[in-house]
């Protein structure tokens, strides 16, 4: 087109810049931009969210921030492209910066702004923008609603959870029951699995993520023969499982004990649906035959694995070689624990337990001061709690709440009395 005189104009510029992005390809796009400025070919919003967003795909939050703040062209599109790239870098700083600083917002800004703190896990940040997006003139969409509810499930703020269904009901925003997999999966994450139960019997959509969702909540509470029952259900219904679904009844298996199921459910992954099993499949399926005493074939599966087996796997291994004082497997599962992660102390200390059954104290003993000479230390607990819709975590030994000594004066006088 160059070579023959013929100057692009804003569509065949923009579909250039976007398509240097699906590249990756940093350099190329600093040269149609560079070919842009020297052309004089005028940039209209539509050419500068694009270079804004190509730049964000290319790696360069800085660049596409340089030429945000250079550019002349800025409406609403270009501010919401350069909010999205600044959380897609994980710089929330710059997005909330950025949301606070618009001219003018609409309900993508909104949607940018509660998804981006979503992701990374500050959920309380997340709800106070969409109270805050309420009383404003825009009305939460389904994008907003699935973000906010995500947000719950992942920090169990049942709660807050509870209140946006009741928005949700109040409003009549899920008549469709597009809402209905991210209410299951929120009750379910939250503890409270009947109400997950009766959501799903109660929706109008039984698809593939409604399906997903009750049988992995299922599972989550422990209650594989009930989760078993679902997908048979779902085949009936003539609905494809896929990867995710898989997950779920595989470790329904394992929960309920269930081991020919399960080899047969492994086996119809590729066979039956098409799917090829991944690294959480074969995890399962250890984790299963662990269970069930199979040692040798769970060590063969794990051998005869496509990929590498990682951390999780082996552990659920050595668990079951504990469980069943299998020394010999045990040892080559925590030799290779100790490869993958040496500061990990975990795997001495499972492997010192199974010496100690085996009466080897001398081998035991020896693990256990190995551990104390090298400083290893496990990673510590995690546990938390919903207090008034803010969700407060407690670490073992972790004296850094607000209100520590309140609480252990609490927890004193409930010993006193307990006593």
């Amino acid at each position: 087109m160059r070579r023959v005189g013929v100057m692009p104009d804003m569509v065949a510029v923009a579909t250039v810049v976007s398509a240097s992005g699906l590249l990756g390809d940093l350099g190329v796009a600093k040269t149609i931009h560079c070919f842009i400025e020297k052309s004089g070919v005028e940039v209209d919003a539509f050419v500068s969210s694009t270079l804004i967003n190509t730049y964000g795909e290319c790696g360069s939050l800085t660049d596409a921030y340089r030429f945000f703040r250079e550019t002349a062209m800025k409406n609403t599109v270009v501010w919401n492209t350069m909010i999205h790239q600044s959380l897609e870098h994980n710089n929330l700083e710059l997005g909330k910066q950025l949301f606070d600083s618009m001219p003018e917002r609409d309900v993508a800004s909104w949607n940018s702004m509660i998804r981006g703190f979503a992701n990374v896990g500050q959920y309380e940040e997340a709800l106070s923008l969409f109270h805050d997006m309420e009383i404003s003139v825009f009305r939460p969409n389904t994008l907003t609603l699935l973000s906010t509810l995500s947000a719950c499930a992942s920090h169990g703020a049942l709660e807050a959870g509870a209140w946006i269904h009741y928005y949700v009901n109040d409003n009549d925003l899920n008549r469709d029951g597009s809402l209905d997999s991210s209410l299951i999966d929120m009750y379910s994450k939250c503890g409270v699995i009947a109400k997950a139960i009766q959501i799903f019997e109660e929706s109008p959509r039984r698809d593939l993520f409604t399906w997903t969702s009750i049988i992995c909540g299922l599972v989550m509470h422990g209650h594989g023969k009930k989760a078993l029952c679902y997908f048979s259900e779902m085949n009936e219904s003539q609905v494809s499982p896929d990867e995710v679904t898989m997950v779920g009844v595989l470790s329904a298996c394992a929960h309920a004990g269930f081991i020919e199921q399960g080899r047969r459910y492994f086996q119809s992954m590729e066979n039956v649906f098409g799917l090829v099993p991944k690294i959480e499949h074969y995890g399962c399926m250890v984790d299963l035959l662990g269970r069930m005493g199979c040692l040798k074939e769970a060590y063969d599966l794990i051998m005869g694995m496509p990929m590498e087996a990682n951390e999780i796997i082996w552990g659920s291994f050595l668990s079951a070689c504990r469980v069943y004082n299998n020394v010999e497997l045990g040892e080559v599962a925590a030799r290779r624990l100790l490869e993958l992660d040496p500061r990990d102390p975990w795997g001495r200390v499972m492997l010192s337990n199974i010496y100690a059954e085996e009466a080897k104290y001398d081998r035991s003993r020896g693990l256990r001061k190995e551990i104390k000479e090298k400083g290893l230390k496990k990673s510590p607990g995690c546990s938390s709690i919903e207090v008034n819709g803010s969700v407060h975590g407690f670490l073992v030994e972790d004296n850094s709440h607000p209100c520590y000594n309140e609480i252990n004066s609490m927890l004193e006088k409930i010993e006193k009395l307990m006593n």
